[in-house]
């Protein structure tokens, strides 16, 4: 299991659909659990109303949790995605 404090330097966080989109896609690319923890509430990052459900904005931390067969991997990516701000996306 890989657990990791991030920051979402994006203005609109995790809120819009769009960027949500693209973080369940990454997600989805590992065969490993992807979870955030924010706010005392533990979301399944492969899921789109999931995440969006969680109103995470840009400028908060969230623990992101990885846990399976890739977790580094998708750790690595996903900590990528979020502290690029989704650019390039």
């Amino acid at each position: 299991m890989q657990i990791k404090d991030v920051n979402v330097v994006n203005q609109v966080g995790l809120r819009s659909r769009r960027v949500a989109s693209i973080f369940v896609a990454k997600a989805n690319s590992f065969d490993c659990e992807v979870s955030i923890r924010v706010n005392e509430r533990q979301i399944n990052g492969k899921s789109l109303l999931g995440l969006l459900s969680g109103q995470i904005i840009g400028g908060m931390t969230i623990t992101l949790i990885t846990n399976g067969s890739d977790e580094e991997a998708a750790m690595e990516a996903i900590t990528e995605l979020i502290e690029s701000g989704f650019e390039g996306c």
